[in-house]
């Protein structure tokens, strides 16, 4: 630890950023190409059943089995890529949004409307994120569009408290306070000079929150409050194959699982790397 400190001291942790980007997005890169072509890697739909090969091991016409049903694990397995980095990357998006919107009204214009917004998000904050997750999920049920909202709904409040702190940090420089003396509205003002320079630690942390809201959708549809059987999705057909691993067919949930696995990987090295980056610019 003490070898890798020294490095990012003498000019390495540039470097060791650049190379965190690089596997992470190579890594990203590969499961969207697959995501993108996976009817052009699998004769198989993902919801077509093949009535003689129930759980059927992986080889022949089924490179990584099949499940109870019938179904193609490789095929479901690469379609599923694209619903969840769809949901994920949507919910991140309106939850930078959403969180980033309240965080500069509230880090703004201070006063009442920070103290009552802050107030709202204490409440929201107060519950674990995956419990309220949950709870916000049972209400609203499944389907594509609930899960962003659902999603969105937990991670917007870090991304208000984030903007929030460093709105209220650059609302005091220099030259913030010389375009409101050169007669910029305070629509201006916010649009131009405050909002543009508050999202850097955003841009850092919306990667590494990509992966974990994967694992949030996974985590709702392996019980039950995600995406609807039979459609592709890597947390349901863990959940679907959680008894087949037991009885030793481990191709129905294993295969998900690394996939689900790899593309959180990719996120956080993304994720890692752009920390890595702007404390080194920081440095």
């Amino acid at each position: 630890m003490a070898e890798v400190a020294r490095v990012r001291e003498t000019g390495g942790g540039g470097r060791f950023a650049s190379s965190l980007i690089t596997a992470g997005s190579a890594v990203l890169i590969l499961v969207v190409l697959a995501a993108l072509f996976a009817p052009l890697l699998s004769s198989w739909g993902p919801e077509q059943i093949d009535p003689a090969a129930s759980l059927a091991p992986p080889g022949g016409a089924h490179p990584l089995g099949t499940d109870l049903n019938g179904m193609d694990v490789w095929s479901r397995a690469l379609h599923a890529a694209r619903l969840d980095l769809g949901i994920a990357v949507a919910a991140v998006a309106v939850a930078v949004v959403a969180g980033s919107l309240v965080g500069l009204v509230a880090g703004y214009r201070g006063g009442w409307a920070d103290d009552v917004l802050m107030r709202v998000l204490d409440v929201f904050q107060a519950f674990p994120t995956f419990i309220l997750a949950l709870a916000v999920a049972a209400l609203l049920g499944g389907g594509t569009a609930n899960l962003v909202a659902v999603i969105a709904l937990v991670n917007a409040p870090a991304y208000a408290r984030l903007v929030r702190a460093e709105v209220r940090s650059v609302r005091e420089l220099p030259f913030v306070e010389a375009s409101r003396t050169s007669g910029s509205s305070s629509w201006v003002v916010l649009w131009r000079h405050v909002l543009p320079n508050s999202l850097t630690p955003v841009r850092v942390i919306a990667p590494l929150n990509c992966g974990w809201a994967m694992l949030t959708l996974a985590g709702l549809s392996f019980l039950g409050l995600g995406v609807p059987v039979p459609t592709a999705e890597w947390g349901a057909m863990i959940s679907l194959g959680t008894g087949d691993v037991v009885a030793g067919r481990w191709w129905t949930s294993v295969p998900p699982g690394l996939f689900l696995l790899i593309c959180v990987l990719g996120f956080s090295l993304l994720g890692e790397g752009l920390q890595e980056r702007a404390d080194s610019t920081g440095r």
